[in-house]
């Protein structure tokens, strides 16, 4: 994905669904959330599932609840969704083209605010976020200290680092889909959470895009 500078990122987010820009408080000063025993499955429509350990976890009632992202997308904003049917659907806010054919979309209803959509050739490609809710099904978010990151997903993720060498990240790889966790400009942490196809997401980070 061609990443956004985390001050443009929070700026969109707040201007668009008029919601303040939080985050949770690292990991280090809060509990563990409880998905982290257990972690949380996403089903096919979306819902939650039961965990690792088996016990039941609550199914979401609302498509549109914050609380869930996933390699699948968050709630009705579907990893190759299409852009026209969203938003003949009145789920899209606003659009803004980017470079290399790539379309920022801003989002209605109860995701307003919490996520930011990317669009390749009409198609959904990638939702970031920068705020806690919504959490990964692992349990994982922004706000997290990457130590915490490395404990919840233990070697199915690991840090990584542009091909510039200038920056790095936290990334998971689900299939060909990874979930891609950057750092905060000013405080320690998580302060950005992508997910996506991994030639996009990953591809965009080693690649530094920036538009």
């Amino acid at each position: 994905m061609h990443r956004l500078s985390y001050t443009v990122v929070t700026a969109l987010l707040a201007t668009a669904g008029l919601v303040p820009i939080t985050a949770a408080a690292p990991a280090a000063a809060a509990p563990r959330p409880a998905a982290v025993a257990g972690n949380l499955s996403e089903r096919a429509d979306g819902r939650l599932g039961t965990g690792t350990d088996g016990a039941a976890r609550p199914a979401a009632a609302d498509p549109d609840e914050v609380r869930l992202i996933s390699v699948r997308g968050a709630g009705p904003f579907r990893i190759g969704a299409d852009l026209a049917r969203l938003s003949a659907a009145g789920l899209i806010d606003w659009v803004a083209p980017a470079c290399d054919g790539t379309v920022h979309a801003g989002v209605t209803g109860a995701w307003a605010g919490k996520i930011l959509l990317a669009f390749r050739d009409g198609r959904l490609v990638e939702v970031g976020t920068a705020t806690a809710p919504p959490r990964t099904p692992a349990g994982a978010g922004v706000g997290m200290s990457f130590a915490a990151l490395e404990e919840i997903y233990g070697p199915r993720g690991s840090m990584i680092r542009n091909d510039a060498g200038d920056a790095s990240a936290y990334l998971v790889r689900v299939g060909s889909r990874v979930e891609l966790f950057t750092g905060h400009p000013i405080r320690p942490g998580v302060g950005y959470l992508q997910v996506g196809p991994a030639s996009v997401v990953e591809r965009g980070f080693r690649e530094g895009r920036s538009c």
